[in-house]
Formats: structure tokens, sequence, C-alpha cells
């Protein structure tokens, strides 16, 4: 843009708008003497209503005013003896008062109006006055039409004449119009014609209908009747309708080639008026009907004016110009052959402008020239009148040349004003036009609004309205802000009437533009803002979706606009508005539909609307919805067992159906029952159906879609089946005892349609596998097992079972084999041993039982184990007895989950399907030591100044013989610090309590204790306690705090901080310059803990450092420590979790043991806060 600007600002040429006489008029303003204009007047042929008042227009402006007179057909008219006749006040126009009894006939004729000042006088059209008319029919009748099958048929209308012509139509009489196609069709003169008869024509109410538009009326023909006769009825109807009646054919008439009925002839002329529409037509009979084609000869028909209509009957050309004369050929055709019509058009032109005179201001002096030219076939004839007058009859003026269809002006002067007349005409009409000269000295004046402001959507075209007037016709030129130069180059177009264009107008285009006039008399200037405003985008489309019906479709669509704009969103459907309905609901940039249905496809359009430009986007919703159901299901190539179905696939809803699937109903076995058949791929429409003998079927045709199914098609025909042998045996077949001595039989019965026909019944055969021959059989039926009895226990038996009915036997069974009922097992395992793995696992084995004694299917064996009591304590105390089952053929298993240094007692158990056998004799077993659960719980008691009592309860799980405990302890610092580690070992002789001696006074100490057996040392529990301060330290403390010098110290400093506060107070209040608490809250030293004024201390204390639980724990701040809460990484050395199975089943894990802490004693009080501890903590 810089450089265009440099370019425009270095080029020498001035863009000066220059207005030519033969340029457009300039609007002269009506304070400003001028001819009279006439401004408005009736059409040329005006067609009244005989029922109303007759109002016939004319206005005109002037200055001065215009007067108006009239004259009717040449002459004359005195409207002021005419009382039925007033002109309108200020105007021209006639109002005919008809309505109060007047007659409109009275009234036709050609009127012209004049209107005239002292500077000229203006002329109208003549207008010619007729009134409409809409005769009725002439009485006439009409006898009934009697015609053979296939023949030719015109009903003639014949309406009358009417003015306007009226429109015609065909109804019967229930006011329903008939229906047109290619073989019955309304020809352009109103006729009605039949291209070949059929039945069906038989009528007696064809009746012809003139509507006359202009009047509102309608008028219609009499009735016409039509009986088609067929060969048959035409002998014996011809004697009833022969007297007098029209009877059109002498034979049947058969199929034949076409033969043109309109226009006659093998040729015809049209004449059409250029601009008018040429309609052109041919009407063709012959049996089958013809069909119509158009072509030109030596051309083309022209692309976009020219429509078939009328079922190709009636060639339409619209705004018709000379290059559409020529030969057009019409052409019926049937499949006997063609017949043609030629048509030649000529085209002829009513007068109509090339150039059209237009009006001329001149300043004295000046130059100018009146142009009327037309054109016309034939060529019209070009005449002048000056202030309606003819030119030859005029005052000569000096300044007037007159050259055929140009009047040339030469140094006007003010008595060259005048009004000139221009009329071509020839036999098609004629044009007349006024233009006047008007001769004036005026200085440039500016008719447009003084600072207007435009604003345009930035790449669009900017126009600066600089409307004006003067006489000379001024120069314009335009400036932009404040720059000299004037606006020149290709960016710039200045058009005649003053107005600058700025093709693509840029946002550095913005500016104040000033218009300046100026002509030999003055000059005047008009200034206008021009804003360019940022293009309304749609920077998020509404997207195309595909959305199920009772879903919910969302359409977005977000804006981008200039900031100073404000935009509108309107949501549109098909391009209409969106229907009245809850279920869409816009929200500004937002559209949803709920509950979409399948109404709801279409497109939607997002019409975004500012004040000065417009957009929008458009998406399509696609309704996906289940299938409509298949229709007319039919049934084809029927056999024995199959038969061809076929359907009409239903609509598809926007979503491919995947596949059909066919279910079928039979009457007999399961009636009421559909039953799945077959599935086929979704483009099928047919399927062989394989179908079982001895079924009565009917089917139906559900579509399936990635929506859903359809809903079933509507059932076929029934289709029987022919019965026949079975074609399969019963499946499943399995032979299983229920008791030592039987041998039971099932199967899966055959469905009914597997019967294949009447009298199923099914032969049950079986024999023993071993040392058996024969088979015995028998038939049973409406069964599905059958019990064998007297058979030996758990024997096996081979099995078969065949299927028969009235037609025969199913193909040879699968022989399967079965086992006869199960006994208990006989014996009990043998040798049964224990290895003791550790105190909680032992290893059992077993010698296995022989399997002729299992008598039965073998499952496994069972260990029942109980323990009898626990080695440490004498009393037994038998719990309940555990069983643990082996499945299959085992001979050892493991027994995890024992306790230690216990006794237990246990047996092994073989089992089959039947039950258990014998258990073998009892063996003992002796779990080992283990090592021993934490003890039951750890108190502190008595804290003394050196000392403390340790109290606690041996472990619930000693595990065996406890040794002795181990304590362990250490004192904790100030810091949270452990000291050095302290190991007692303490006998187990009745010792629950132990006190310790020599400790320090006034520290915390942490104790871990626990229990062990030979075997080790079990988990720990731990706890925590604080000896007494010492007496006389405190008494020390206390005379420290109350000697004078620490009172005056404590004194002195608070003096100290109370006369800072105070001159902090007093600078803060002088100005607030000084923001002494933000300063220090910003810059605090963390060292520095802020002191409190209400008790004197040298700051606050807490004393909870010394309740603080070590590093890494997490003790409570009441003192207590509970069992299995401590994550102290020394405290938690508990040992526990649920038991766990390795791979060979031994178990892993022992007893955790239980802890317990309880409230240390006497701790509190020697934590209060005072200065004394606070003095203390320094020490």
């Amino acid at each position: 843009m810089a450089g265009m600007k440099s370019s425009r600002r270095c080029s020498c040429s001035v863009l000066v708008l220059l207005l030519i006489h033969l340029g457009a008029a300039l609007e002269v303003p009506l304070d400003l003497p001028q001819p009279p204009t006439i401004t408005n007047q009736s059409p040329k042929d005006y067609i009244i209503d005989p029922r109303d008042n007759i109002l016939i227009q004319c206005d005109a402006k002037g200055n001065p005013a215009p007067r108006f007179s009239w004259t009717r057909n040449g002459t004359h008219f005195n409207i002021d003896k005419d009382p039925r006749v007033i002109m309108k006040p200020d105007s021209g126009t006639l109002l005919i008062d008809i309505v109060g009894g007047g007659k409109a006939e009275t009234y036709e004729g050609e009127y012209q109006c004049t209107a005239r000042n002292d500077r000229g006088t203006a002329v109208s059209n003549q207008i010619v006055i007729r009134q409409s008319r809409s005769p009725m029919w002439a009485k006439e009748k009409i006898e009934p039409k009697m015609v053979q099958e296939g023949t030719s048929l015109v009903l003639h209308c014949d309406p009358p004449s009417g003015l306007p012509p009226p429109i015609i139509f065909w109804m019967d009489n229930s006011m329903q119009r008939f229906t047109q196609d290619a073989r019955v069709s309304q020809g352009l003169n109103g006729d009605l014609y039949f291209s070949n008869v059929q039945p069906e024509d038989t009528r007696a109410d064809y009746i012809c209908y003139a509507r006359f538009n202009h009047t509102q009326t309608i008028q219609q023909k009499q009735p016409i009747s039509v009986k088609v006769m067929t060969l048959n009825a035409v002998n014996e109807t011809y004697g009833v309708y022969s007297n007098g009646t029209e009877l059109f054919g002498d034979s049947l008439v058969g199929e034949r080639r076409p033969n043109i009925l309109t226009p006659k002839g093998s040729s015809s002329r049209k004449t059409v008026l250029r601009g008018q529409i040429l309609y052109l037509e041919c009407i063709a009979e012959g049996l089958p009907t013809p069909v119509i084609s158009w072509t030109k000869e030596g051309g083309e028909l022209p692309a976009h004016r020219v429509s078939e209509i009328n079922f190709k009957k009636t060639l339409k050309i619209i705004r018709v110009s000379e290059a559409d004369a020529g030969k057009y050929r019409c052409t019926a055709k049937n499949y006997l052959g063609t017949s043609s019509h030629v048509i030649t058009v000529h085209v002829k032109a009513a007068p109509y402008w090339i150039n059209e005179p237009k009006n001329l201001v001149l300043s004295p002096g000046e130059d100018g020239s009146l142009i009327c030219r037309a054109h016309g076939n034939p060529k019209p004839t070009i005449t002048w009148m000056v202030n309606s007058f003819p030119i030859d009859n005029a005052p000569s003026d000096i300044s007037r040349k007159i050259m055929d269809d140009t009047i040339s002006f030469a140094k006007v002067q003010v008595s060259s004003s005048a009004v000139y007349q221009c009329n071509a005409s020839n036999v098609h009409g004629y044009l007349l036009a006024n233009a006047f000269v008007n001769v004036l000295a005026e200085t440039p004046r500016m008719l447009s609004e003084p600072d207007q402001v435009y604003q345009v959507i930035a790449n669009k075209p900017a126009l600066l309205d600089c409307a004006f007037f003067g006489s000379p016709i001024p120069q314009i030129q335009w400036f932009k802000d404040n720059q000299g130069s004037v606006l020149h180059g290709e960016s710039y177009m200045l058009h005649e009437n003053g107005t600058l264009e700025i093709a693509f107008a840029q946002k550095n285009d913005s500016g104040i533009y000033t218009c300046v006039a100026t002509n030999t008399h003055g000059v005047v200037q008009n200034r206008a803002v021009l804003q360019i405003k940022d293009p309304t985008t749609i920077i998020k489309q509404p997207r195309y979706q595909s959305v199920q019906t009772m879903g919910t479709a969302t359409f977005e669509c977000k804006v981008k606009h200039d900031s100073t704009l404000s935009p509108t969103i309107i949501w549109l459907k098909n391009n209409e508005e969106l229907p009245d309905d809850s279920r869409h609901r816009p929200s500004g940039d937002v559209l949803t539909i709920l509950d979409v249905s399948e109404e709801d496809q279409g497109s939607y359009t997002c019409v975004v609307n500012t004040t000065l430009d417009t957009n929008s986007a458009t998406a399509v919703l696609t309704v996906l919805d289940r299938p409509d159901p298949p229709a007319d299901l039919e049934l084809t190539n029927p056999r024995d067992r199959s038969v061809q179905l076929s359907w009409i696939p239903g609509e598809e809803h926007n979503s491919p159906t995947g596949k059909f699937v066919i279910e079928y109903e039979e009457d007999q076995f399961e009636p009421g029952v559909w039953r799945h058949l077959a599935d086929v791929e979704g483009i099928e429409t047919t399927a062989e159906l394989q179908l079982s003998p001895f079924v009565n079927y009917i089917f139906r045709v559900v579509a399936v879609n990635e929506i859903g199914r359809s809903e079933p098609s509507l059932p076929s025909e029934h289709y029987y089946t022919q019965p026949a042998a079975p074609d399969e045996n019963p499946s499943g077949v399995e032979g299983l005892g229920t008791d030592p001595n039987n041998l039971v039989i099932t199967w899966e019965p055959l469905k009914g349609v597997q019967h294949n026909g009447p009298g199923l019944t099914y032969k049950v055969s079986w024999r023993q596998k071993v040392g058996d021959d024969e088979w015995t059989s028998v038939l049973v039926a409406n069964v599905s097992k059958y019990i064998v009895s007297g058979t030996p226990e758990f024997s096996p038996y081979e099995l078969k079972v065949q299927a028969f009915n009235s037609f025969g036997a199913a193909p040879k069974p699968e022989v399967v084999t079965g086992y006869s009922g199960e006994d208990l097992p006989m014996v009990a395992p043998s040798n049964v041993r224990v290895h003791v793995v550790n105190s909680t696992l032992a290893k059992v084995h077993w010698d296995p039982v022989p399997p002729k004694t299992v008598r039965g299917f073998l499952k496994g064996y069972k260990i029942y184990y109980r323990k009898q009591g626990s080695l440490i304590k004498r009393n037994k105390r038998h719990t309940e007895m555990k069983i643990l089952t082996f499945s299959g053929d085992k001979s050892h298993g493991m027994l995890p989950g024992l306790e230690p240094f216990s006794l237990y007692k246990l047996n092994v158990r073989v089992f089959n399907g039947k039950g258990e056998g014998p258990a073998s004799a009892d063996v003992t077993l002796r779990t080992p030591e283990g090592v021993p659960s934490s003890p039951e719980y750890l108190k502190i008691t008595s804290p003394m100044l050196d000392s403390l009592t340790l109290q606690w309860a041996p472990p619930l799980h000693p595990n065996g013989i406890l040794k002795g405990y181990t304590l362990k302890y250490q004192p904790i610092n100030s810091t949270h610090e452990l000291g050095p580690l302290v190991e007692i070992t303490i006998p187990a002789e009745n010792e629950t309590t132990w006190t310790l001696r020599n400790l320090n006074y006034s520290t915390r100490y942490k104790f871990y204790l626990n229990a062990f057996t030979s075997v080790g040392a079990g988990s720990k529990l731990t706890e925590e306690a604080i000896t007494v301060m010492d007496e006389a330290m405190a008494s020390r403390q206390v005379d420290i705090a109350t000697q004078g010098w620490f009172i005056g110290l404590m004194c002195a400093i608070a003096l100290l901080i109370l006369i800072l506060l105070i001159v902090c107070f007093i600078k803060r209040n002088k100005g607030g310059k000084y923001p002494v608490k933000e300063k220090e809250d910003a810059h605090a030293d963390p060292e520095i803990q802020p002191m409190k004024e209400d008790d004197g201390a040298f700051g606050e204390y807490s004393d909870t450092e010394d309740h603080k639980p070590l590093k890494g724990s997490r003790t409570p701040s009441d003192g207590t420590v509970k069992k299995g809460v401590s994550d102290d990484s020394l405290v938690d050395y508990g040992e526990g979790g649920e038991g766990q199975f390795n791979e060979d089943g031994s178990f892993i894990g022992q007893y955790s043991g239980k802890k317990e802490k309880e409230t240390v004693e006497g701790n509190e009080s020697s934590e209060a806060p005072s200065p004394v501890n606070a003095m203390n903590s320094f020490v």
C-alpha cells in the first residue's frame, strides 16, 4: 500500500469529471426554474373494470409549477363541463366517477395529458381507455360424442372473445381439473386433445371454463358427454345412438403411426414481436401415444431462454430477439413411424430505444444536442415536436438545427428553454419521449448530505456520494485527508454523477474525503468520512452430521467480526425459517436439535448478519434409523426340501442394510414361535431356503443395519413340505447309573422340524462292552431317557439311540460308552506317613487304594485332621475337624496352616462319585517350636527422677517354651535424635515387670520389647516415656526469673520496643510515606520472631518440641503409641500378614504379635509453657 500511495502522489495527471451533454441528465433542483417533466402516467393500453371508478394518472414537476390539460380523441377535453370528472389538486390525474352512476363505455377513447409552464410544455403518452369484457357462451345444444377406443378426439372450447382474453381450463362437475398427460392435453386455443381415447375417458361432464381475471369472473360451457366404445359394444349401441348422434370412425382402430392434429398441414407461419414470449404448439394423435421433439433448422435452440412445456407439445421461448427467427420442426414419433410439421417464425419489432433523449441543462452561450435514436421492424419514423407542437410549426430558433434524429444547439440563450418531444413509430407501436432544454447560469451546489459517514467492509467497493448541480456543469475533484493532490489512478473510479468508487477498499483507505465542484461561477465542497471494517468470517463452520433418531444434533457457528459491529445469527433449514418446534433450540452460535426425527433431515445454514455484510455456512444433517420392513414376499421354485424366497427391501434411512434375517413359523409343533432360518447379505433380495420335511412353513424377513433391526415383514404365504424318514438321530446320548444296579440312558430329543414325518419313535440299544455281543433294544416315544435295571455295579456299556417315523429310519447311529451305577469305595488308603516340614507345614504320604476297590470313578483323596492341643499346656482342647481335598489319583499332599508346638491327629480317605470310603488309621503329628508373637501389651509406670518401671503381658501365642525377653532402650534429645542403644535380657520365669534405674532426669526414652524361644526372637513392641524433672533445678530457674537484674532487663527491652512503635506510628500519620509494616512483611527476617506486647515476653514460645515424635515417625500428640500405627523405621518391626502357600501347597508366614500402647502418665505437667521452661531450654 505504501508503494501505491507513492505512485498516487507522483502522478501528474488529474482525474477531473467532465460531464458531456450526451451523458446522463442532471437532476435540476426544484428551487431553480425548469420546464415541466412528466413523472407518472397511466399505461398506453389501459383496460378498466366497468364496475370501478376510472383513474387516469398524470403527474409532472417543474418551476413554476405546471398547469395541466387533457385531450380526448384528439380534441380538448373540458373537464369543467362534466361533473363526474375531477382533476386532483397539484396534479393532472383524472378521477371519473363510475360507481356513482356513470357508464364506463361513455369514457372509452384516447386520452393525452399536457403539463406546461412559462419554460415549456410536456405531454404524456396517448392513453387508450377500454373497459374489460367477460361475455358468456352463446346458448348451444351439445350432442354426446361416441368414439371408438383408440381413435383421436378433440373437444372444442371456442371461448367468447373477452378483453383481455380469458384463461381456459377444463374441469368436471366436482370442480376438479382433469389430469393431463402426453395422451390428453389442452391446446393453446383451449381445446382438449386426445391422442387416442381409452375406456376410462368415458364421462358426461367435460366442462370448459373461461376465467376473466380483470373482472374476476368465470364463465363455463355446457358439459360435453363422451362415451368410448369397444368393438363388441359398437354393434349393440349403434342403433340406439345413430339417430342424429355423431359416431367417430367406422371400425375398430388399432395401433397406427402419428399424425399431426394441430397445426394443420405440413407447414405454417407465425409472427412474434421482439421481447415477447413465443409459443409454438404441435399436438399429434396416434397409438401408442406419440412423443414430441423440437429442432431448429440451421441452428440451435436458444439455451437459457427455451423450455418445453405441456408434455413437450409446446415450445416456449422468452425474450424473443431477431436471432430467433427461422424454421422450427416438431416431430411426433412412436415405434410405428414419425410425422413432422415445420413452423416458420418471423420476428417483428415495435420501436425500442437506442438513444432516448435526455434533459439538457446549458449555460448561456453553451452548445449541446438532443439525440432521439430508435430501432424497430419495420424501421420506425422519427418526428419532433416542441412544447407539444410539430417542430415545423414552432417559432424559429436560430440556436437550433434539426438533422433527422438529432437537434443541435449553439450559443443558447435563456429564451431557448423548451420541452422537445420525440416520437418513434411503426405499425407495431410508438415511443414518445420528453426532453427539455433548460438554460441557466448557476453556481455549483452540493445535493448530497454533508459529512456523511460511509462504513464499508474491507475488500469491498466503497462508493462515496457527491451529488451536485451547477450550470455550466461543474468539474468534480476528490481529495483525501489534508493531502493537496487529487485522487487518481487505477484504485479510484470517478462516475459522471460525482460518485467516487474505490473498487477494493483497504484499511488504509479509511479517512476524510473532500469532493470539490467548480465552474465559472464559483466553487463548493463537501466532506465524507470513510471507515473500513473487518469482514465478518465464520471461523468454525457447522459440520456434516449423521445422527440416529431420538439422538441430539448440535451445529456450531463460531464468528469473527469487526469489534465495532454487532452480528446477529439466524439459523435456516433448507434455506427457510426453522420449523416452529420446541425441539429446535437455537442459542446464538449454537443450534441444538433434540430427539431427532426423520423430518429433521436436511441442510442447516448459519447466517451471520451485520449492518454492513453477511456470511453463511451450511451443513447437512443426515438422520439414521432402522430400515423399513421388507415387502412383497414371494415364494418361487418349489422343491421337496427347498424354496426360493424373494422380497423388496424397505427404505434404508441412510444406513445401508447389512443383512436380512429370514425367520419361519410352523403351526404343528411350536405355533406362534418364530425361529431363525437363514441370514442373507444386505445386497441380496432372494434366498434359496433349505427346509425340513413335514413342516407347514410361513416366512418373514427382517432387515438389519448398524442402527438396528427393522420391524418384521408381513408373513409370506404357507409352504408345506412332504414327509420323509428322519435325517438325523438324537444327540447328547449318555449312560450313567443312579444306583449300583441300574443304567440310565439319556439323549436330546429331536425338535419338531426334525421329525420329518408322523409317528416319531426312538430305538434304544445297549450291551456290555466286555463279554456281550448281542444288543438289547427297546422302542420308546415321547421320552428322552430309558432306565436299564439289574446291571452289575460300575460296568461299561455300549449305547446307541436311533430315530424312526412312519416313513422309515434315520441313518445308523453313533455308538457311545456309558457306565452302570457306582458304589462306595471298599478299602481305606494304607501306610499313612507324615513328614514335618516346619512349625506350620507338614507333608502327608499314603499308598493309593487298588482301582477295583474304588467301585466307581476315582475323584480323589481327603485328609481329615484336628488339633488335639498345645504341647505347652497340659490340658487337651479338641478343635473342629478340618478337611483338605486332593483331586485325582494322588499319593501325597501338603498340610499347611498348622500351629507351632501343637499336637494333631489325621486320617486319609478315598472318594468317588457315590461318596467316601472308610478312613485310614489315625496318625499323630507334632509340630516343632516357632518364634513367639509380640508381648500382649507394654506399659511404663511409676516415673521417677532417674528410674522408670516397665510392665507387660506374655505373648498370646508363645509358639514354644519362652526362654526370656529382650529389652532395648535409648534416649531421645530435644532435636529428636536417638542416643546409644542399651540391651537387657530378662529371664522368663514369671517376669512381667522391670525397673530401669540410673536414668537421666527429664529425659524421653524409647523402649523395644520382644520375647524369644529356643528358635528365635519374636516381633517387637515399642513405647516411649519421660523421667521426672529435678525440683532443685526448677527452683533455681524460678529464682533467676525473679532476680532484679532479670526484671530490669525485661523492662528495658519492653520500653525500647514501645518507643520504636510510637515513632513508627507518628511517621505513618504524618504522610503515610513510610509503610513500615509492608516493608517489614516484605523483608521479614526469618530468624526474628515477633514479640507480644500484652505479656512482655521475649516472643512466642512453643513447647511442642518436647512432644514431637522422632524424625520419620508419627507419634500422636496425646503421648500414646498405638499398636500397628507407628511409621518409625525403628519401631515397626512386627511381622504379620496372612499366611500364604507356595507352589507345593506349603504355608509361608507366622503369627504377628499384638501391640498395645498406654498413655504415658505424669508427662503433661512437665511440659507446661512458662518463662522458666523457656529459660530451661537454653541450658
